[in-house]
Formats: structure tokens, C-alpha cells, sequence
């Protein structure tokens, strides 16, 4: 059906400030909502506290509240601007929560306004721990094994924790430790953790009821060591669903999905797993009520005996939308914007494409590894644990042929020196005792089993130091498949050190199509990274570049969305996708992921480096490789590299750049520290 034609202005509330677990993805998912709906003729009134974001720049909506967003101040604009509709979906856990406000506080009745993109019923349905297990049930879709504790009201009006408590420890008996606690209504398990004795168990009951709005718990048996997925799915108003994309997490249940290092498609599931966890995705969205937009649903899997449970659904976009859409070129949040007004699916166009509808699922013939990024040494006194309260403060994508490529590419975007799988120390080891010796051996089991950012790192280490595939899946519960890839880098990079960088083209490809950086070879050679440089391209071994179309070559991909691969040649030559223009241009290059002091304003400079150039008539070229950023939309330059912001990918971007048209320089101050470095 065509867009509505009965409202004229709507309302989007925004996420606020960044915090753990609420970042700049919403500013992405915002300014987004905010285009599409323009670009449909409506009014398009903003709230949002946030200075720094591009969503609240003057231009993009029609008026803008630099306003806290608290419902009762909420309630005064919706009384003096009077909009028809309101958008909750696009503002993270702080646009849900107040519109719910709004709701309760009867001012959406009053003013006749109308909750668009997800009722009341169904966020309700779908963040009520206790309603959402009951729609499960109805389902015949398994939950983990739990218990819903709620705080009683006390006399003067406030939770009482104490009485809180008591229900949760009546409740243990039934559940068992470990178990896991999840606050309701909270973003990134605020308040909640692992428990596994009982003091634990007391302690994250009372700070998760504490931080719950409505004091609500969930008390779920302990899933650690399984397998987590993620499906995001996108519904209209004619019951039309797709996948946009399946997201695995790399590090078992037990590390909230914020912190774990991520990957897509899924890899490790079968095709039977993969249709069911589709299936049930669909009949989720649907049970709970979500009309149109797009919605993240998370399972889990028992590797042991293939057991799949559904742990929650966000009936809005989120961190992992963002990511989905940067990882497929698929913008859901402009999609789901649209979908909210009366579109439907097949009547949007894939801008990527621009000959196949919104309704094709996108299909991807790379994979893409996300990885957080995390300032423990901003806090000397805190430990550098993961649990499932989320403690990244950012995160980095690359894209590449392979998972070694991908994951390569990763670790070398986290601006924090590595190069690729570079060595780490492991407290206790002795290196004059053999790898097999009982203290060596203890050393090595006390590093993997420990949930720090640097575990992928730890685990390579350990297989340099003789420990088995079998032995480090018993401890760290990795999937074999996972670890067998690392164990395939491991291996190749003990190859370089005994002969040396490769002297033929076919050696030195192999090598690059495996995402070693020059850097990285250099260490492993004890050469620069320059000598490295030059022996390669010597060699004729140069990066291509691949687009993303959405649709696995089927049809020619009108946007230059790019990341760099290596291929072997076919037909005696290597497709390289970049096709540079030959227009005056410009290169543009990002901050990469956000850290403490390096956040989402240096992201608003890119974008609107990007505007002045454009208006002033140069192509614009955006390097950048931050998920969560609205520079790193399809349409925010003219030409996206999405690339990691090193010395080595930056100047194969140029190089093919300076093929045609001219290049007239390279502007590093808007990225911050990251590309002055460079």
C-alpha cells in the first residue's frame, strides 16, 4: 500500500547522550528516519539532547529540540508542535522507555497521537520478560529455563529491593547456579551479570531490580558456553518478512553480544539450523506484534546436542542493525522508517541495486567480522573482564573474502597497534621449561580461560606454544571451526618465519588473500613495513577492489561501496570493482572505532567535510571503517571505502584513486588522533 496520507508531522525521540551501550549507531539510525521521511513530504519533529550528532543538525528535520529527554518535557513539545505520529523505534532504549512514559501518562491520547512502527503492546510484549516467555510459550519456541522476579512496591512509593531479594533467592532452588540475571527495560545488561555462588547471586538481583524502571528481573539458567546467533529481521504492513542478516558471535554465551567479536552470515550453522532459527525469527515478530520496521531477535544453541532457545527480541533498531546494514548494504533504519508510514517491501527500492525491490533479501558473498574496542586502561582499577553487562565503548568492522582475511583486516582497524594476530605474553609461562611441562601447561590454561578483550590473541598464542585445537575448545568453548581458522594463520605465519617472505607472486598472494598486512609480515621477517611494501608490489601483487551489491554479483551494484581483497587471477586477470571516476576529487579519512576522547563529533566533522565538498563540486571519498557512524553510509559521500584507517590500506586506496580524474588531496583533521598518526 502507498504511503499514509492522514498524518503530516511526526515525532522521532533520539537516544540522548553515549553511554555504554547506546552509542552513535542511533545518531546513524535517527538521521536516517529523519531523510527518509522528508524525502516522503512529512514533518519530521526531533528530540534530542545530544549536540554532537548529526541527527540534530538544523537542516535535517523540520524542528529540532535540543532537549532532555524526559517524558514530561517531551509531553510540552508534543503539546506545541501537535505532531500525528510518533516514532519510538529509532532512539535505542531511551526512545522506547519514553514513548512507553508518554503512553502511561495518557499524553499521546490527549493530543491524538499515534505510536507508529511498534504499538505499545508489543514493545511491552516484547521487553516484559515475563510477557515475552508467555508469547514463546504460545509459540512452541523453547526459553531457557527461568524465573521472573518483580520488586514490591514499598509504602512510600519506591521498589523494596530487600523484599526483592528474598523472591530471587526463593526462586534459586528452581534455576540452579551459575545463572544469569537480566534486568528488564535496560540497555546493555545494565545492572545484571553471571552468578555463581550465592553472594553474586544477591548482588546483581539487587543492582538489576535497582536498575530496571520497573524493578523486574529475569533469572535464566546458565547457557554459557553456547553457541549465540542473531537474525534481523525487517516486517511490513502485508506480513512481508525478510532476514537481512544472521550474526554469529565468535565468543560463546557468557560475553554480552556488544562485546563479543562478531561475524556474518552465521558460519558454523547447518542449513536445517539456519531455516528453523529463520522460521522461528519470523513467527517471533509476528507473535509479538511488531507491524513494520526492523527487530533483533538472539538464540542460542547447545553445541552438545543442537537444543535452540530464544533469549529476547528489540522491537526497534539497534547496535546490530547498524552493523547488518553496513554489513549488506541493506539500510534498515531508513527501510523501517518508510515501512512505518504504509510502504510496503516490494514497493521501496534497493538503492544499492536500484533495479530490485526492498523485498530481496540481501545475499553476501564475504564475510564481515566486527570487533569491539575497550578502554580498560582509562580505568586502572578496574579488571578487564567480560561479562553480560556490555563494557565496549566501540567497535570496528572490516569485510573480506575469507573469515582470515576478515578477521585480519578486524584486528588491525582496532587502533591499538596490532597488526593482525600479534604475539601477547601469558603471565606464569616459562619459556626455558617445554610447552608440555605442568607449570607451562597451567599457565597457558589460566590465559584462555579467561573472557578479556585480548582472548582471540591469547588463543593464538597458545597454539603457538603446542596446545591442541581439542584442549583449547575444552577450556575456552570457541568453535572447533573457529579455531581451526586461526590455527590455519597460526601455522602460515610459522611458515614466513622459518623461510622468509615469499619470492614468487603466487606465495606472496596467498599470503595477502589470508589478511597478513604488510606490518605483520615485516614483524615475522624482521623487516619495515616499506621493504615489505615494495617487495610486494614488485611482485605485482596489488589489492582489488569489490563493491557491495547486496545480492552476490546478480545484479551490477550502482553504489561504490567498497572494500579492498586480494583474488587470485582469473583468466589471467584480477576483477577489480573501483572504477574510478574522472572527476576532481577529494579523499576523506575517518576516526575508525570510538574510544574515550575520540567519539562521535569527530564522525559530525567527516560528515560535514563531506556536505562543503560536495556543494563546492568534488567527488568526496570516505575511509572509515566504524559500523555505528553515519559517515559510513552509502550515501553520505560520493565514493565509501570501508576500510581500516592504517598506512597500508590507505595507500592502496589511493593508488587506484589517482588511476583517473584527479586527486587533489587527502584531508586528515577530522578524524581525529587516527589519521594524523598516519
Amino acid at each position: 500500500m502507498p504511503k499514509r496520507t492522514d498524518i503530516q508531522s511526526i515525532m522521532i525521540i533520539g537516544a540522548g547522550p553515549i553511554v555504554i551501550g547506546q552509542a552513535c549507531e542511533f545518531d546513524y539510525s535517527g538521521a536516517q528516519a529523519c531523510k527518509a521521511l522528508k524525502e516522503e513530504g512529512y514533518r519530521v519533529i526531533l528530540v534530542n539532547s545530544n549536540p554532537a550528532t548529526i541527527m540534530t543538525d538544523p537542516g535535517l528535520a523540520d524542528a529540532t529540540y535540543i532537549e532532555p529527554i524526559t517524558p514530561e518535557i517531551v509531553a510540552k513539545i508534543i503539546e506545541k508542535e501537535r505532531p500525528d505520529a510518533l516514532l519510538p523505534t529509532m532512539g535505542g532504549q531511551t526512545g522506547l522507555n519514553t514513548s512507553l512514559a508518554l503512553e502511561e501518562m495518557g499524553v499521546l491520547e490527549k493530543f491524538n497521537v499515534e505510536m507508529i512502527g511498534a504499538k505499545r503492546e508489543a514493545i511491552e510484549m516484547a521487553e516484559d520478560r515475563k510477557l515475552f516467555r508467555e508469547a514463546m510459550d504460545r509459540l512452541g519456541i523453547e526459553n531457557p529455563k527461568a524465573t521472573i522476579v518483580t520488586a514490591p512496591v514499598a509504602a512510600s512509593g519506591k521498589k523494596d529491593l530487600a523484599a526483592g531479594v528474598q523472591l530471587a533467592l526463593d526462586a534459586l532452588e528452581y534455576v540452579g547456579l551459575p545463572a544469569i540475571i537480566r534486568p528488564a527495560f535496560t540497555m546493555g545488561g545494565t545492572g545484571g551479570g553471571v552468578a555463581y555462588n550465592r553472594d553474586d547471586y544477591e548482588f546483581y538481583c539487587r543492582s538489576g531490580m535497582d536498575a530496571s524502571p520497573m524493578g523486574q528481573i529475569l533469572i535464566d539458567e546458565s547457557l554459557l558456553g553456547w553457541k549465540e546467533y542473531e537474525m534481523e529481521v525487517v516486517r511490513d504492513t502485508a506480513d512481508n518478512a525478510i532476514i537481512v542478516c544472521s550474526i554469529e558471535n565468535v565468543d560463546p554465551m557468557g560475553v554480552h553480544t556488544g562485546d563479543s567479536i562478531t561475524v556474518a552470515p552465521a558460519l558454523t550453522l547447518t542449513d536445517k539450523e539456519y531455516q528453523i532459527m529463520r522460521n522461528h525469527s519470523i513467527a517471533v515478530l509476528r507473535e509479538i506484534g511488531v507491524e513494520t520496521g526492523g527487530s533483533n531477535v538472539q538464540w542460542a544453541v547447545n553445541p552438545e546436542d543442537g537444543r535452540m532457545v530464544v533469549i529476547e527480541m528489540n522491537p526497534r533498531v539497534s547496535r546490530s542493525s547498524a552493523l547488518a546494514s553496513k554489513a549488506t548494504g541493506f539500510p534498515i533504519a531508513k527501510i523501517a522508517a518508510k515501512l512505518a508510514v504504509g510502504f510496503t517491501l516490494d514497493e521501496l527500492d534497493n538503492d544499492i541495486t536500484g533495479v530490485t525491490p526492498a523485498s530481496f533479501e540481501p545475499t553476501i558473498d564475504y564475510v564481515v567480522t566486527k570487533i569491539p574496542k575497550f578502554a580498560f586502561e582509562k580505568f586502572p582499577g578496574s579488571e578487564p573482564y567480560l561479562t553480560t553487562a556490555m563494557k565496549s565503548v566501540g567497535e570496528a568492522m572490516a569485510i573480506g573474502r575469507t573469515i582470515h582475511e576478515s578477521l585480519q583486516k578486524a584486528l588491525a582497524s582496532m587502533e591499538s597497534g596490532l597488526t593482525g594476530f600479534d604475539e601477547i605474553d601469558i603471565p606464569g609461562l616459562d619459556g626455558d621449561l617445554p610447552a608440555d611441562a605442568p607449570q607451562n601447561e597451567a599457565a597457558l590454561i589460566a590465559a584462555i580461560s579467561k573472557q578479556t578483550p585480548d582472548r582471540m590473541r591469547t588463543i593464538a598464542q597458545a597454539m603457538r606454544h603446542g596446545m591442541s585445537d581439542v584442549d583449547i575448545h575444552g577450556v575456552t568453548m570457541f568453535d572447533p571451526w573457529f579455531l581451526a581458522r586461526i590455527r590455519e594463520i597460526v601455522d602460515a605465519e610459522a611458515q614466513v618465519r622459518k623461510d622468509g617472505l615469499p619470492l614468487t607472486e603466487d606465495g606472496m598472494r596467498k599470503l595477502k588473500m589470508m589478511g597478513f598486512t604488510d606490518a605483520r609480515l615485516g614483524t615475522l621477517t624482521g623487516r619495515d613495513e616499506d621493504n615489505v611494501r615494495r617487495a610486494r608490489l614488485n611482485l605485482g601483487v596489488k589489492a582489488v577492489f569489490k563493491r557491495i551489491d547486496t545480492c552476490a554479483a546478480e545484479f551490477e551494484a550502482q553504489t561504490p561501496y567498497m572494500y579492498s581483497t586480494y583474488e587470485a587471477p582469473a583468466f589471467d586477470e584480477v576483477e577489480c570493482e573501483a572504477r574510478p571516476s574522472d572527476r576532481q576529487k577529494v579523499v576523506i579519512l575517518g576516526g575508525g572505532p570510538n574510544r574515550i576522547g575520540q567519539g562521535i563529533e569527530f564522525d559530525y566533522c567527516c560528515c560535514h567535510a563531506c556536505y562543503a565538498l560536495t556543494d563546492a563540486g568534488y567527488e568526496t571519498i570516505m575511509v572509515n571503517c566504524n559500523p555505528e557512524t553515519v559517515s559510513t553510509d552509502y550515501d553520505t559521500s560520493d565514493r565509501l571505502y570501508f576500510e581500516p584507517v592504517t598506512f597500508e590500506h590507505v595507500m592502496e586506496i589511493l593508488r587506484v584513486e589517482q588511476e583517473n580524474g584527479t586527486l587533489h588531496g587527502v584531508i586528515v583533521q577530522f578524524g581525529g588522533q587516527t589519521p594524523l598518526k598516519i
